[in-house]
């Protein structure tokens, strides 16, 4: 009964990632048992190191792992002048395939209405001393259009208004409601082109 309770236990577990349910998982822990020298070894090797080695950047709030650093914070290789403020990893990440920005990105980790969330967890004043520090010319706030993302971005404005920072935010072809991880290339590309100006430099 052990071995059972062991399968149960990883179908659990497997059926909380996201788009995954009890049938998809089962489907995925049969092929894990199936296949456990080439899959569930491995696997579980790079689990370990994953757990031990990579962390959050207290910074940029990307992934780094103890061994190579921060990528994003680390890019010594290029120079910008802007940075895109994104809810989560994932929202990076399709940002980047659709190769419609070019800067920095700053990971907030979440939005001021997430269950469990401070604002000390999004990152918020590590985003200002690198708007100083890193002379940006301008903040993109790539929050999602909900009610939460919206909120994260009038807090993060309002954090800002000190710096001589130029803030964007993104505007026409995204969906109210709509999340960036989920958003095609077209509405991305849109997104980004059309984005509005939320503060003016003069003096």
């Amino acid at each position: 009964m052990q071995s059972i309770n062991e399968i149960e236990e990883l179908i659990k577990l497997i059926s909380k990632l996201p788009g995954l349910g009890p049938k998809s998982a089962k489907r995925i822990v049969l092929k894990l048992i199936n296949n456990r020298d080439e899959l569930v070894k491995p696997m579980a090797n790079t689990l370990a190191l994953v757990y031990k080695n990579v962390t959050r950047c207290n910074s940029c709030g990307s992934l780094k792992s103890n061994s190579n650093g921060c990528i994003n914070c680390e890019n010594i290789n290029e120079k910008y002048t802007k940075i895109c403020v994104v809810e989560d990893i994932a929202d990076q990440w399709s940002i980047e395939n659709s190769n419609i920005f070019q800067g920095y990105f700053h990971i907030l980790g979440g939005t001021l209405s997430s269950v469990g969330q401070r604002k000390e967890d999004l990152l918020i004043n590590s985003l200002v001393e690198r708007v100083n520090r890193d002379n940006i010319e301008e903040v993109i706030l790539a929050t999602s259009a909900t009610v939460e993302g919206q909120t994260t971005a009038y807090y993060i404005q309002d954090s800002l208004k000190n710096t001589k920072v130029k803030i964007t935010k993104l505007a026409q072809g995204l969906p109210v409601g709509g999340e960036i991880e989920s958003l095609d290339d077209g509405t991305l590309f849109s997104a980004f082109k059309n984005r509005a100006n939320l503060t003016s430099n003069s003096d």
